[in-house]
């Protein structure tokens, strides 16, 4: 795959909702109720971040909710990246992008949307051919004020904020032109997680999905 294909991809799954929960699973036996929760609610694609032991087994249980495109984010080496293909992941996410990274996601056929922070990094990936990326960690990497600077040298790039983005600021971020959507874990609480609110999960997923975009 190539990474204007991976950036066609990962646009196309951006532009389902305008907000990717971003889900930190303690519990794989939460995955497939939570999963149908949020898309229920209207967020179809799903990132869950490979921070626990538990994340493979919840997108293998994700990659079965009719409905649901699931992710898997933190995305670090070529190791996370055969392991989330064979979860059933169907595209992936990083923080950041390293050259070896980004090769093992075109070899794998995973879709990637990579982290940049800084117009360095972001020309970076535009040498490479990816035009879609996420920009980490949003809010203290100057948030809204710095997306809008380099969207102006670099219009032909278009980003995922997340990082610190919440229901209140997200409309901020989705009403700049080089901005796909947002990704946020507000969308799931720990608590209600826990609780098993899977009504009040949905109910903050609707929420979610009812916010514009330019």
């Amino acid at each position: 795959m190539t990474p204007a294909e991976a950036s066609r991809r990962t646009a196309e799954i951006c532009a389902l909702a305008p907000v990717i929960p971003v889900l930190v699973i303690e519990d794989a036996r939460a995955a497939r109720p939570l999963a149908e929760a949020l898309v229920a609610g209207g967020l179809p694609a799903l990132e869950v971040t490979l921070r626990t032991p538990a994340a493979l087994d919840a997108i293998r249980a994700m990659a079965e909710v009719e409905g649901g495109i699931v992710g898997a984010g933190t995305l670090l080496s070529p190791a996370d990246v055969r392991a989330a293909k064979a979860a059933g992941a169907r595209f992936g996410v990083s923080p950041g992008a390293t050259v070896r990274l980004l090769e093992a996601c075109e070899e794998a056929d995973l879709p990637l949307l990579p982290g940049a922070a800084t117009a360095s990094e972001a020309m970076a990936l535009l040498e490479r051919g990816y035009t879609a990326a996420k920009f980490f960690p949003a809010e203290q990497a100057g948030g809204v004020a710095a997306l809008k600077a380099l969207g102006a040298p670099l219009p032909q790039l278009r980003f995922c904020p997340t990082g610190g983005v919440s229901l209140r600021s997200a409309p901020d971020y989705l009403a700049l032109a080089n901005v796909m959507c947002v990704g946020g874990s507000w969308v799931a609480p720990r608590a209600m997680v826990e609780a098993g609110d899977w009504a009040g999960i949905t109910a903050l997923a609707r929420e979610a999905a009812a916010l514009s975009r330019p």
